[in-house]
């Protein structure tokens, strides 16, 4: 593709993928059972667990992020899981347990609302429960879910696992997983991470694992226990997606030379630099202070605009492509992503496009 076609992806996934990570994708291919696959897999789990706050190893899965949140359904749900719905991804989780044959009740709150540590409280007292999910960062309407305050209801009922979908927060913000006591953290690679899809990457708890192990349904593809015993010999169950393990690596890189303090510092200051945008142009936010994401922005359509063409303007006249919301509220609300290796250049250059295609 010429530079000239290229179209910009500031849509909240997959996003913009750089050049070094695609040469990184580039390199020769390797056998995954050769000791080349050993040193790169082995050589990426110190930085891997520093991202996820983790003393416990860090998987990587030939799939989307969905297929680490089925499997975890499947790993260890033996009475009935409880899911936090507050938008279209987390509300499909509801689904997918019920495909999977589980015991689910569903969590729901609005649209736009945040899921709070007393709805959770309330809900887990009735008992029966022995698995929780919660989408930290709901990508479909900007929600960013209070985890750290969750965390602390969770320890409170010592019975029920932990499962947390991070895929549009991971590395944008500190999750450490095992001060706040997560039992399963997953991310996929297409969003904050800014890698093609197709890999995911999770951490599961000692006591979580435990309880897999004594699970006689949980398949084989995101078998947790298989993932364990391949990971001991820096292996995976099955063949993985090499070419994007090379880019894991190349954008670990990236990260670690930047700084992880500084990576989060620049995803927040360059979402504080739309929120401006937004509030100076009139528009309002879906998601409710306080609770909005800091990977990307949902706005609400309160100026009754057309986005479907203002879309369409900013593809034909500036080769950026933006999302015109998704699901129910699409039409209804934009989104904008500032995840991944934005720079303060570069939001810049979406605002003054926005502002040039807008009337």
């Amino acid at each position: 593709m010429s530079e000239s076609s290229h179209i910009k992806l500031f849509i909240p996934g997959p996003i913009e993928v750089s050049e070094k990570t695609y040469k990184a994708m580039c390199r020769p291919m390797i056998g995954h059972r050769s000791g080349d696959f050993k040193k790169l897999y082995g050589g990426m789990q110190p930085r891997l667990q520093t991202l996820f706050g983790t003393n416990r190893p860090v998987f990587l899965s030939t799939s989307s992020a969905w297929g680490v949140m089925e499997g975890a359904i499947r790993n260890l749900t033996q009475k009935k899981v409880l899911n936090g719905m507050c938008g279209a991804f987390s509300d499909k989780w509801f689904d997918v347990s019920k495909r999977c044959g589980k015991d689910a009740e569903a969590l729901q709150v609005e649209w736009g609302q945040a899921i709070t540590p007393d709805l959770i409280r309330e809900k887990l007292s009735q008992g029966g429960f022995d698995t929780f999910t919660l989408i930290h960062n709901e990508t479909s309407c900007g929600v960013r879910n209070p985890l750290p305050d969750i965390a602390a209801v969770m320890r409170e009922f010592p019975e029920v696992m932990f499962i947390v979908d991070s895929v549009s927060s991971f590395s944008t913000q500190p999750i450490p997983m095992d001060e706040l006591g997560i039992d399963v953290l997953l991310t996929g690679s297409q969003k904050a991470l800014a890698l093609p899809p197709g890999l995911a990457l999770f951490s599961v708890s000692e006591r979580a694992m435990a309880r897999a192990a004594t699970q006689k349904d949980r398949g084989y593809y995101f078998d947790f226990v298989e993932f364990a015993k391949n990971q001991e010999q820096d292996m995976t169950p099955s063949t993985p997606c090499i070419s994007l393990i090379y880019a894991l690596e190349s954008k670990l890189d990236d990260i670690f030379t930047e700084g992880v303090e500084a990576r989060h510092a620049r995803h927040a200051a360059l979402n504080a630099k739309v929120h401006d945008w937004v509030k100076a142009r009139g528009f309002e936010f879906f998601a409710p202070e306080g609770y909005r994401s800091l990977s990307l922005t949902c706005v609400k359509n309160n100026r009754e605009i057309d986005i479907a063409e203002w879309v369409k303007r900013l593809r034909e006249k500036h080769r950026i492509a933006i999302d015109g919301g998704y699901g129910k509220i699409k039409g209804k609300t934009f989104r904008l992503s500032n995840m991944g290796d934005e720079t303060p250049e570069s939001i810049d250059t979406l605002l003054a496009a926005l502002d040039d295609t807008l009337a």
